[in-house]
């Protein structure tokens, strides 16, 4: 089995504030791309996310689409504590529970509230021993949350053979002009 991990950047970060902002298209394809390119070599089988607004929710929906083509393909939706996004907008929220709905696997790491930043430490370990790589949607040059996921990722590839992919806003832009 391959699993990979996909996050990067929320989507306040990329000022996406509405569905219809043309970057979320770009950042589909790529992501769309590079999980048909995975699929085609046969070395995927689970697209595993959590549920933060932006890369993580828009990788799920990519994946939820691509299992119509490949059957052996399965989504995994990772909540770091119980009742993530519940201070969010109801549309937002409506959102989160339909993508809760639509993949084949869905938990939460902790059946507490948030309680510190220890939840997203556990997280990311769950997400780094569960799968094989990670696939981050983050340029170095431009820091933002995902700097976390992206660290803890080079450190458990100290210990552990573990890949990791990154799309850039250099290739961004290439699939911007492209389309």
């Amino acid at each position: 089995m391959h699993c990979i991990w996909i996050s990067g950047y929320r989507n306040y970060e990329l000022n996406v504030f509405n569905n219809n902002d043309p970057k979320i298209k770009v950042i589909k394809i790529a992501i769309k791309n590079y999980l048909q390119q995975k699929l085609e070599d046969c070395c995927l089988d689970w697209v595993i996310a959590g549920p933060n607004l932006g890369v993580e929710q828009w990788s799920l929906e990519v994946a939820n689409d691509l299992r119509n083509f490949y059957s052996d393909l399965h989504t995994a939706l990772i909540f770091p504590y119980t009742n993530f996004g519940n201070n969010w907008t109801p549309s937002k929220q409506e959102h989160l529970s339909n993508l809760r709905s639509d993949v084949d696997f869905y938990t939460e790491l902790s059946s507490q509230n948030y309680q510190n930043p220890k939840q997203f430490i556990q997280f990311q370990e769950f997400m780094l021993k569960h799968t094989e790589g990670a696939l981050l949607i983050y340029d170095l040059e431009h820091k933002g949350k995902t700097s976390y996921d992206y660290q803890a990722i080079q450190f458990y590839q100290t210990q552990k053979n573990y890949f990791l992919d990154i799309i850039d806003f250099y290739d961004l832009q290439d699939i911007a002009s492209e389309s």
